[in-house]
């Protein structure tokens, strides 16, 4: 795996996708059963990546009107305000980037606010949750949207194992512009 410096020569950026109480918790029904497996690796690749750190959050602020009506009526339990304590970052989550939270109400993450941070043509690191909705949400758009786009396969973590490996898979498809690695290689080529 190549890790790809931008033309200016900047290196790339971590995208650490929606690490919240409400995809980390047990309790949660969206909580994915391997977000504390995960969470030591984020921190590991955010501290690599120092300043060049993104963190996301996934708010219940989509209009009722539209398709996100019937997604909000099929689970209640996350039609809360946004400022429920189920959409803040988990404690571990906390501080992993100088930058203000991107909170957006879409499963993918990629469009004009985190492209105009990291760039045109830039190139992003992910990790998060979940492999099989928000981080292959964000990876298919950033890479349509031209971005070089690494997703480091075990600081990810999946709704289910088969579901976390179903979207590596689909994701390992889009060669040359997503990548599929782990986080020793990314760390190594840092």
């Amino acid at each position: 795996m190549t890790i790809c410096t931008t033309e200016s020569g900047e290196g790339p950026w971590l995208v650490v996708i929606d690490p919240q109480v409400i995809f980390a918790s047990p309790d949660s029904a969206w909580g994915s059963p391997f977000f504390s497996d995960v969470i030591p690796r984020i921190r590991e690749l955010a501290a690599s990546f120092g300043d060049r750190v993104i963190v996301t959050r996934w708010m219940p602020t989509a209009d009722r009107s539209t398709s996100w009506g019937d997604y909000f009526a099929a689970w209640p339990f996350a039609d809360q305000p946004a400022d429920d304590p189920l959409f803040d970052l988990v404690p571990d989550a906390v501080g992993l980037s100088p930058h203000p939270t991107l909170d957006l109400p879409t499963f993918g993450k990629w469009g004009s606010d985190i492209e105009a941070i990291v760039g045109r043509g830039a190139h992003v690191v992910l990790a998060g949750v979940s492999t099989d909705c928000c981080v292959i949400s964000t990876a298919l758009a950033a890479a349509d949207a031209g971005a070089h786009v690494t997703i480091v396969a075990d600081a990810c973590a999946g709704s289910t194992a088969s579901n976390h490996d179903a979207a590596m898979q689909v994701m390992g498809l889009y060669p040359p512009q997503l990548a599929v690695s782990d986080t020793t290689t990314v760390l190594a080529a840092r």
